[in-house]
């Protein structure tokens, strides 16, 4: 696949990075001559410097022949430009642009994305998406991660084995036998900085990180095996007013009636702003790291510190102070990868990584066959998939223990006419089955294989 990628910054370069090692033919343009000098530096990429909208610049990327753009830029109306442009003059087939600004996005406006308008065939909100999944994370506090699948029927959640995690030195086989009517499945193990599908005959050990998949309605039964039984947060604060931090407190308003939110926001003129957008959320002005505004939000009796403001070192150290003061949990929004494995070691419970969540949205845009949703994990290490069955698909009529499957993949759960169940080794795949599992990166096109679409189907 030939993929053109509008933007060389964090996003831009992760996309590049990931789709280049599989073996696609990637070029990357930025108005920088430091980050194109680097994507060519750095990685097997044509990195080509000018405007991403100009049409003498995507011609020179190699637009005439491309079957992609993906248009990650700083500037909505350049990503936009560039998606348009790329559809008129060149006619490439699929068109990703990254909008942030939550104008562009309101529902009164959605005739501007109509196909006789801008010509973009799927948008991503990084704002929209970091703010469902702190939504889901407070829902889920004893998870470190919580991702949704089919609708939200399925989800796949990371959780920490602690030193008192009840089913520490426990074969994962044992677990079946314990917990017969639980149809959940231990997907990856993270070990030691190392990702892996466990064996059957595997034990968890402390400090452990194990990504499980389960029915939505089984997830908190799921968390209390492994020990954690924290309560849903009813009392949060939220450190930042921009895009996210609204974003949460308008969600919270709407579905949470019992949970009350407050926000510090260190710009007075936003947090005025977002005082009137508002209605039962308290908006404090001053600095998340005061440890007097943290008190006057009596963060001493907070169930949970959502640090969302655009300045990672504040909302680690944020947390930090939050948790000190007697918070029962923190979440952090963390950019920079740099930060990621200090993280969990200063007490801060989960991070939120916006540049490998938008990854994954666009991922699932460039995976083959019938992939729905993709959700990368561990630094791109892994990826949870879910996946649709088709009728032609090389899968279909055949059991999973009959499958040509490498050891970096496991099936996580199957829905089937609406209900969920755990898979087994004699469990044959049928049409329209959704499939969630987890592979390994390395063998992603496996999976891409075994759910591939014939020629024939159409």
């Amino acid at each position: 696949m030939k993929v053109i990628i509008c933007g060389a910054g964090v996003v831009g370069l992760g996309i590049a990075e990931r789709l280049a090692a599989e073996g696609n033919d990637v070029s990357v343009i930025d108005i920088d001559p430091a980050l194109v000098q680097r994507a060519n530096d750095v990685l097997e990429v044509r990195a080509t410097l000018g405007n991403g909208a100009h049409p003498d610049v995507l011609e020179r990327a190699g637009a005439r022949d491309a079957d992609m753009l993906i248009a990650v830029t700083l500037a909505d109306e350049v990503n936009m430009i560039a998606c348009q442009v790329a559809h008129s003059l060149f006619d490439i087939p699929t068109k990703i642009a990254r909008v942030r600004a939550q104008s562009y996005l309101a529902k009164e406006y959605a005739a501007l994305f109509a196909r006789n308008c801008l010509a973009i065939d799927f948008i991503i909100s990084p704002e929209v998406e970091v703010g469902n999944m702190v939504l889901r994370r407070l829902q889920l506090p004893g998870a470190f991660e919580a991702l949704s699948f089919a609708d939200g029927r399925v989800l796949a959640v990371g959780i920490a084995c602690e030193e008192d995690c009840p089913v520490v030195d426990t074969p994962i086989r044992q677990l079946s036998e314990l917990f017969p009517d639980l149809p959940a499945v231990i997907v990856a193990v993270v070990r030691k900085g190392n990702l892996f599908v466990p064996r059957l005959d595997e034990q968890l050990k402390a400090g452990d990180d194990v990504y499980i998949v389960a029915p939505a309605d089984q997830v908190a039964r799921t968390l209390k095996i492994f020990g954690h039984e924290e309560q849903v947060a009813r009392r949060v604060i939220i450190a930042g007013g921009g895009n996210i931090g609204l974003y949460v407190a308008r969600e919270i308003e709407a579905r949470e009636h019992m949970v009350r939110a407050k926000i510090i926001e260190a710009n007075r003129g936003r947090a005025m702003q977002i005082a009137e957008e508002l209605n039962r959320t308290v908006v404090l002005h001053g600095s998340s790291l005061s440890e007097e505004l943290l008190r006057e939000a009596e963060a001493q009796s907070a169930d949970t510190m959502v640090a969302v403001t655009n300045d990672d070192q504040v909302n680690i150290l944020t947390s930090v102070l939050a948790k000190h003061l007697g918070c029962k949990r923190s979440l952090a929004l963390v950019n920079s990868a740099g930060y990621t494995p200090m993280v969990r070691s200063l007490g801060i419970d989960a991070q939120i990584n916006p540049r490998t969540i938008t990854v994954s949205r666009i991922l699932q845009f460039v995976r083959r066959g019938r992939i729905r949703i993709v959700h990368s994990i561990h630094d791109g290490a892994g990826e949870l998939i879910e996946a649709e069955a088709i009728e032609t698909a090389p899968i279909i009529g055949k059991s999973i223990r009959e499958i040509d499957m490498s050891e970096g993949v496991r099936f996580g759960a199957i829905v089937r006419n609406g209900q969920v169940f755990a898979p087994t080794g004699s469990t044959e795949l049928e049409p329209k089955d959704r499939v969630i599992l987890f592979v390994r990166a390395d063998h992603v096109r496996q999976v891409e294989q075994l759910f591939r679409v014939s020629p024939d189907y159409f």
